[in-house]
């Protein structure tokens, strides 16, 4: 293949596509906009990617419920995101909101609490900065771009002092 060519684009038959959705699924967990934008890009039309989704959702494939509890968990414990963030993230992949509201009431409170003490102890360990305040001030921006409550984040850092 000729350097910087696109590699061309498979269309599939939706036969095909089934049984790789199919895989693809069974991977690992996956949203519906997910599998529904993979059947796009195998070249299928709307009615079949509809039609192979009512299939994988009643085959048990695909279920939205337990991909947003296993999204959230996993963002959660392995990449420590806070709620905002994981919430930003299923809005994102179209997860409908009440499933937003069930995955993330699946996260303990008492674990994510002692996460962000957790992540915000280790950040203010780490910082040089001689100032308390611009030393919290740090701390909190971190903690508030991985997606913890601002409220929670200042919260802990008074508690703290």
């Amino acid at each position: 293949m000729e350097e910087g060519r696109a590699k061309p684009k498979v269309i599939l038959s939706p036969e095909q596509a089934l049984k790789r959705a199919q895989r693809y699924c069974a991977y690992q967990e996956r949203s519906q906009q997910e599998v529904r934008d993979k059947l796009y890009g195998w070249g299928l039309h709307r009615r079949e990617v509809e039609s192979l989704l009512v299939e994988l959702i009643s085959d048990g494939f695909l279920k939205e419920e337990r991909f947003a509890h296993a999204f959230a968990g996993g963002k959660f414990r392995i990449k420590k995101w806070g709620r905002v963030r994981i919430e930003q993230a299923l809005k994102g992949k179209q997860v409908s909101s009440p499933l937003i509201r069930q995955a993330l009431a699946g996260i303990n409170d008492r674990e994510y609490r002692k996460t962000l003490e957790t992540l915000l102890r280790t950040r203010l360990a780490a910082s040089k900065d001689s100032d308390p305040f611009i030393r919290n001030r740090k701390a909190a921006d971190y903690a508030i771009r991985r997606g913890f409550e601002p409220e929670l984040v200042w919260s802990i850092l008074r508690d703290q002092e």
